[in-house]
């Protein structure tokens, strides 16, 4: 009689507590001596938890962290897998040099079992987020935490497994191909040890199919069949089947690894968008970085459950995981949440020709690690690389990428965000699948209107071509309002007003095949100083610490969420000097209706925004209703706004209007175009200072552009005022001499 298989010998711990930690680089220190040189911690840690967005530089360098690792009994062999170190990690045991991995962003493992000595040892881990010109990320818009910010596991198996050394993959590829009502499954899992040859895997597909094939090669593979597919299908039903793998030793169960994936076909159509089992499904969401105000990079369980939660708020049907890949939880969130997922590796802004192999290392972790899920539909090779250029060098390394991502995965898309920047007939702007654009009129250059124009003169030229806006948004401080919202003010109420333009523009487009608002959350970005607050970018619809959503949130969640709600925006500008005031209510119910002191003013109908003038006469309490919702917020009438609700920015805009400067028939002043103004020798020399002010005030990122000549005239046409009202920062007293300098200069 046949013995019922054993349990499989794998067992996988969380390696977060009793880690020593110390800001130096110590490769042959004992657990004793890092804790002595630092400290103890707990996992996820980052040593930039709060330099990181405190403005200004933040520490770049070289740590080490310690644990003592002992080996589970029974085991053959123990590895430890890291799923996130930033961005280079050393592995060391007893001051021997096991692994190095280039990458801060994707899972490496490490087989420690020769080091264990009688069982045991301490792994030190020297981790490095220093500048250099070979490891992606370099230069970006965001902060690169250094440290062991994600989970470490210790896992356990016997001496034969699945692979565990594979680019840091699960040891096993699910690819579902659809046909017609069912599915087949193509199953291949890697197979590891002594007993391989002898060895055969039994895959199931959990309640559908099982066969058991034999291990030749290191390899078992299989097609399974599911007779009655239930399709993936985004946020209507997100249905996920489980596909197991058991490895067998003769009858006795020695390893066993699951993956759960999901059963859809898409495409991408330049006229239609995108289609999801041949339904067109408008591809409408966010961007999402992962970090949190207090833990930087180092977030918990509950930090991605609040992303999720936000994201599933708005009614959003796809997220960006930019820049660089995400944890594994997050992309399972996905999964099971049906939204659709760019993910992308963090080749960013300028291209680095010492970091053309590592792109294509973290390219193919990327994929290894996460084609099983069905959520990701894109691979995306790339984020604005041309910001400095985008030579032959640029496109070859890309084409490359392109060509591998095809043979990692054939079942995906491959994907670009392209600079705004990036003049449309460029090859890089057809060499991937499918791309979008990262465009900011209305915020960096131009107004809002200019992102319409752009579009539609992009799809009428390439009508054959389909385009997606991969970024567009407007930084906003909640602390600022306006009566009189002006692009580069920082106000919560521009912000809004901008994101109604961009909803209502992206309806009238369903051929863009996905839209991208950056951001979900303000994030991180050492090297700015802007809007009212340091080392971060204020892009996002809530705030970095998730607790306050702007009014923007609202704007999408009444274009795009289904469950009844209303919102009375303007909460934040409690205090007005008008005597009329304009309420604006965002609702996805056809109809607002407006109480004053519980008396009602009216009721308007219409989609998303409604507006309401009120006369302020004292204090009041105002309230909106549509349906059985309603929302409430208070309202003081005063002689004149607190000033620390007024954005510097706004500050020199209004001092505009009350004392202008002078502009004297014949010559130049800050009310001329740039262009203008570049006719003359001696005034690009001077408006030169004002172009630097502009890229510089954007952090680091905004070094070495270059500005084609498309761009270039849309900037032009702006006038220096305005660049400099947008720019932020720069003192009344700076402004005034820069107009008197160009005063002298005739035209």
């Amino acid at each position: 009689m046949t013995q019922p298989p054993t349990p499989s010998l794998r067992r996988v711990t969380s390696l977060l507590e009793d880690w020593a930690y110390a800001p130096e680089a110590l490769p042959d220190a004992s657990w004793d001596e890092v804790a002595a040189a630092g400290s103890t911690v707990s996992l996820p840690h980052t040593w930039n938890a709060a330099d990181g967005y405190a403005g200004g530089g933040y520490r770049r360098g070289r740590s080490t962290y310690a644990r003592r690792v002992t080996a589970d009994v029974g085991a053959i062999e123990t590895w430890v897998e890291f799923a996130g170190v930033n961005s280079t990690a050393e592995v060391h045991v007893d001051g021997q040099l096991l692994a190095r991995h280039h990458g801060g962003y994707s899972t490496f493992r490490v087989n420690v079992t020769e080091y264990l000595v009688e069982g045991a040892a301490t792994i030190v881990v020297v981790v490095d987020n220093t500048a250099n010109e070979s490891v992606y990320p370099q230069q970006a818009d965001f902060t690169f935490y250094g440290g062991i910010y994600r989970e470490v596991r210790q896992i356990s198996v016997g001496a034969t497994h699945f692979a565990l050394d594979g680019d840091g993959g699960p040891g096993l590829t699910v690819t579902p191909r659809l046909a017609d009502r069912g599915a087949v499954v193509s199953v291949n899992a890697g197979v590891s040890g002594v007993a391989a040859a002898e060895a055969s895997v039994r895959f199931v597909i959990d309640g559908e199919v099982a066969v058991t094939v034999p291990v030749i090669g290191g390899e078992a593979q299989a097609d399974l069949t599911i007779e009655q597919v239930r399709r993936w299908h985004g946020l209507r039903d997100p249905h996920l089947y489980t596909a197991r793998a058991e490895l067998l030793d003769g009858d006795v169960l020695v390893d066993v690894v699951e993956l759960r994936f999901g059963c859809r076909e898409f495409e991408v159509n330049p006229q239609r968008g995108f289609l999801l089992n041949g339904e067109e499904y408008p591809l409408r969401g966010v961007s999402r970085h992962q970090d949190f105000e207090g833990a930087g990079n180092a977030i918990t369980e509950a930090m991605q459950q609040t992303d999720l939660a936000l994201i599933r708020e708005i009614g959003a049907t796809t997220v960006r995981l930019a820049h660089y890949q995400h944890d594994q939880r997050f992309y399972d969130l996905c999964d099971e949440a049906g939204l659709v997922v760019w993910a992308e590796i963090p080749q960013i802004t300028v291209f680095l020709p010492g970091a053309v192999d590592n792109a294509r290392d973290q390219l193919t972790e990327l994929i290894v690690q996460n084609r099983h899920h069905a959520s990701i539909v894109c691979w995306g090779l790339s984020n604005e690389i041309t910001l400095a250029g985008a030579g032959d060098d640029v496109v070859a390394a890309h084409r490359d990428l392109n060509d591998l991502a095809h043979r990692l995965d054939p079942m995906r898309l491959t994907a670009m965000a392209n600079l705004f920047l990036l003049e449309t007939d460029h090859p890089l702007v057809t060499l991937p699948d499918v791309m979008s654009y990262n465009l900011y009129f209305g915020w960096y250059v131009g107004d809002s209107a200019d992102n319409d124009t752009w579009l539609d003169d992009f799809h009428t030229a390439y009508p054959g071509i389909a385009i997606g806006l991969s970024e567009y948004g407007a930084d906003a401080n909640p602390q600022y309002q306006s009566a009189d919202p002006a692009k580069g003010d920082y106000s919560e109420t521009y912000q809004a007003l901008y994101h109604e333009h961009m909803v209502e523009m992206i309806e009238e487009r369903p051929w863009l095949w996905a839209t991208h608002v950056w951001n979900l959350a303000d994030f991180g970005s050492a090297g700015r100083d802007e809007g009212g607050v340091a080392g971060r970018n204020q892009k996002g619809l809530v705030s970095f610490d998730r607790t306050l959503k702007k009014d923007a949130f609202y704007v999408y969640k009444a274009a795009w969420a289904t469950e009844p709600f209303v919102h009375v925006a303007g909460r934040r500008r409690a205090e007005r000097a008008e005597e009329v005031t304009e309420v604006v209510v965002y609702s996805n119910q056809p109809e607002v209706t407006l109480l004053v002191d519980g008396a009602e003013v009216g009721t308007v109908a219409g989609s998303r925004a409604f507006r309401f003038e009120v006369p302020l006469t004292g204090e009041h309490e105002v309230t909106a209703r549509a349906g059985d919702k309603t929302d409430t917020i208070s309202l003081r009438k005063v002689d004149e706004v607190p000033e620390a609700s007024i954005m510097p920015t706004t500050a020199i805009a209004n001092w505009f209007d009350a004392a202008p400067l002078p502009a004297p028939e014949g010559f130049f002043s800050i009310q001329d175009s740039l262009g203008d103004i570049k006719r003359s020798e001696e005034g690009t020399r001077v408006i030169a200072s004002v172009l630097e002010a502009v890229s510089t005030s954007r952090g680091e990122v905004g070094r070495g552009v270059e500005i084609p000549p498309a761009m270039q005239a849309i900037v032009d046409r702006m006038s220096v005022q305005k660049l400099i009202t947008q720019a932020g920062g720069v003192p009344i007293e700076q402004v005034a001499a820069l107009n008197a300098q160009l005063n002298l200069i005739s035209k």
